[in-house]
């Protein structure tokens, strides 16, 4: 059965042409990724899908109540409430409870009040209809199913954290009892452990989920199929990021060997096309002179000519376009000799903000040639660190030291420094010793291509903007960069093209990022930072994914005790149970409550 189905949907913004031939299903207990460049549609194409933007052609059909399909956004929205008045805002019951209690602090007020106490019943009764208690008790379940803590029901929604803000949202969107939700950039703002959780959370929902995302890992963690969306349509791809990889690299292939069959076929036609008209001409000359065997030659001739011409014309119309692969950065780097091996040394550094300490006593040291990974939760202090090693801040105890060599490169400083009135081409000719034709070149690599180059700035999205800070300060004869989530706002494809871009650089590179895959294949060092504490390890991320693996079996039993808390909850509180699968719900909740009680055995000691 299927949930939501669009056919052959075509949008137009402004009178330009945004999308068409969009064709879109979801399945029951389909869990489907929308993936495109930047700027293609992808969120206009979800508000089509919702009703809420109009598409020029096409057609959208429910398979459920569109009451069912829940909506998370992509930004956070910005709420003055608590986190209590946020999850339940626009709910029906919320109006009919926030006119109870006001009848109810007047009634305190003015108990003998006769107006007072009908007003008050009647918002009690009609609280009462629509089972206003059971729903105050499903919304508590719902915030503990997610792990949301009471302590933090009625604190200010804008003070949580990115994690807790998901969480939250999630939380609203879960009150409609979905049996489809749609998830626009989930993951943002969202460090590495809220990720997994995220992911967790969404493998274990019963309905299904259509999301867009830029994270492959998560795609491919999360996704039972994928959508590409581009300017000619859709296209349907089984499994996650890798196997979507995996079947465009195929395609490729195929329509390569079909395009050069085609080009070997038109090449054969048009030597046949001019050997005919060769004969034809010939024959022609001859017919000139009344003769009527050359007439009749000239004539066959001919034929054959437009016959050939006429398969060449159907050849024409079904042209295969040369598949085109992105170009990969070509570089001839002049890496200037670096005296010494240490670029920069941190010596006993303690930091805080005001009265909150970050950072106490801590040793690191960078050196040529390294990239190192600076990675931790969220607030733990990452470009906190990015800016001490950058001198935009100074340590309160202990001392950065900087070869004098050192040229630095910050991403947030090349972005903010971006001259607005220039175009993409202006900006990138203000790089030294650079020539027009480089530039193109340069601009070609990083996906702005033909007209593209002379927008202005002022009308570039953010993830353009950063592109051309990126490509600025790629170029600009740094020998250390500093990238504090240079990709947050990048699609797979420009993610793709830095990470090519990192790996040939020649000189050192600090990067904070939650792109696991970005990490993986840049970096060769790991300063990881919790509680204050930065713990150093001298090998790539991968290898250093793999030490937090084995070296530390608390922090594996307590990864698994909150999967398996996780799961609980969901099963203790899912309401719409099959009565023919209850038996095995119940053996599962006896089997895991076995599990988490071995579990916290284990972590206490006993």
């Amino acid at each position: 059965m299927f949930l939501l189905k669009a056919n052959n949907l075509a949008v137009e913004i402004a009178g330009q042409k945004l999308f068409e031939n969009v064709s879109i299903e979801i399945k029951e207990q389909e869990r489907i990724a929308l993936i495109g460049e930047n700027g293609i549609g992808k969120t206009t194409l979800i508000k089509v899908l919702l009703g809420r933007l109009p598409a020029q052609s096409g057609h959208v059909q429910y398979g459920v109540n569109k009451k069912e399909i829940g909506y998370m956004v992509q930004e956070n929205q910005r709420d003055n409430g608590t986190v209590m008045d946020f999850v339940i805002a626009n709910h029906p019951n919320a109006v009919i409870k926030n006119e109870l209690t006001h009848y109810s602090q007047l009634l305190a007020e003015q108990p003998e009040d006769l107006q007072v106490i009908e007003e008050y019943n009647k918002r009690l009764q009609k609280y009462l209809d629509v089972h206003g208690y059971d729903w105050e008790m499903n919304v508590e379940k719902t915030l503990k199913q997610l792990g949301i803590p009471e302590p933090l029901w009625y604190l200010p929604y804008a003070n949580l954290s990115g994690g807790q803000k998901t969480r939250v949202k999630l939380a609203r969107v879960l009150l409609q009892s979905p049996k489809l939700i749609i998830l626009d950039e989930p993951t943002n703002h969202l460090d590495i452990e809220s990720i997994h959780w995220l992911e967790d959370w969404l493998l274990n929902f019963k309905g299904s989920v259509l999301f867009i995302s830029h994270e492959r890992e998560f795609i491919d963690h999360v996704a039972t199929s994928t959508y590409e969306l581009t300017k000619s349509g859709t296209k349907k791809y089984s499994g996650g990021y890798f196997s979507y990889k995996q079947q465009k690299e195929h395609e490729y292939k195929t329509m390569q060997k079909l395009y050069e069959k085609q080009e070997q076929e038109r090449k054969k036609l048009l030597e046949t096309i001019t050997q005919y008209k060769q004969w034809y001409d010939k024959a022609n000359a001859g017919a000139s002179v009344r003769d009527p065997y050359a007439q009749k030659k000239a004539a066959k001739q001919a034929t054959k000519m437009k016959a050939k011409e006429k398969v060449l014309e159907r050849l024409e119309k079904e042209k295969i376009d040369k598949p085109e692969l992105t170009k990969t950065i070509s570089t001839n780097f002049v890496s200037d000799d670096f005296g010494g091996r240490k670029m920069l040394e941190l010596i006993n550094v303690t930091f805080s903000y005001s009265t909150m300490p970050i950072f106490s006593n801590v040793y690191l040291e960078l050196n040529w040639r390294d990239r190192l990974a600076v990675v931790g939760p969220n607030g733990s202090g990452k470009t906190t660190l990015l800016q001490l090693m950058a001198g935009i801040l100074e340590p309160d105890c202990g001392q950065v030291r900087r070869n004098p060599q050192l040229k630095i490169g910050y991403f947030f400083q090349e972005l903010e420094n971006l001259n607005f009135e220039n175009s993409i081409l202006d900006e990138i000719l203000m790089i030294p010793n650079i020539t027009q034709a480089d530039a193109r070149t340069i601009l070609a690599c990083f996906l702005f291509r033909r007209e593209d180059v002379f927008k202005k700035i002022s009308t570039l999205s953010m993830g353009e903007k950063c592109r051309v800070a990126f490509v600025k300060l790629y170029f600009s004869n740094a020998n250390l960069l500093v990238l504090d989530e240079p990709t947050n706002y990048f699609d797979i494809p420009t993610r793709e093209t830095i990470e090519n871009a990192l790996i040939v650089y020649p000189g050192s590179i600090v990067l904070v990022a939650h792109d696991p895959y970005l990490l993986r294949k840049v970096a060769n060092k790991v300063a990881y930072i919790k509680k204050g504490k930065v713990d150093y390890y001298p090998g790539s991320y991968h290898e250093w994914e793999k030490h937090q693996t084995f070296s530390n079996p608390v922090q594996l039993m307590m990864n698994k005790l909150e999967k398996l808390q996780l799961r609980y909850t969901q099963l203790m509180t899912d309401e719409n149970v099959d009565p023919a699968q209850e038996e095995s719900r119940l053996a599962e909740i006896k089997k895991i409550r076995v599990e988490i009680e071995e579990i916290e055995k284990k972590l206490n000691g006993s």
